[in-house]
């Protein structure tokens, strides 16, 4: 009976939690102030994190979520294009 009070958790599930994680953390450190919401890191931990639950996707898939993180996805590519567009332009 013990093992029955064990989750088994799949590859893409591990995947998944540590894109939640990556998420939770990025929004502790920008409420916090220890990240900016438009520099690089916290795009980055937003990708990845997105990224993650999309690939646990691959154990139950759910439309809501695929298109909550795939928008996710896509915002975070956005605001990395812009930090490195802008990290060029200081440089300069």
């Amino acid at each position: 009976m013990e093992s029955d009070a064990l989750i088994a958790l799949h590859w893409y599930d591990v995947v998944g939690l540590g894109g939640t994680l990556s998420i939770l953390l990025a929004f502790v450190l920008l409420q916090t102030r220890r990240l900016s919401g438009t520099g690089l890191v916290y795009q980055l931990l937003n990708l990845f994190g997105a990224a993650g639950i999309l690939v646990s996707l691959f154990g139950t898939f759910n439309l809501s979520v695929f298109l909550l993180e795939l928008a996710w996805v896509i915002v975070s590519l956005y605001g990395i294009v812009r930090s490195l567009r802008e990290r060029g332009r200081g440089a300069g």
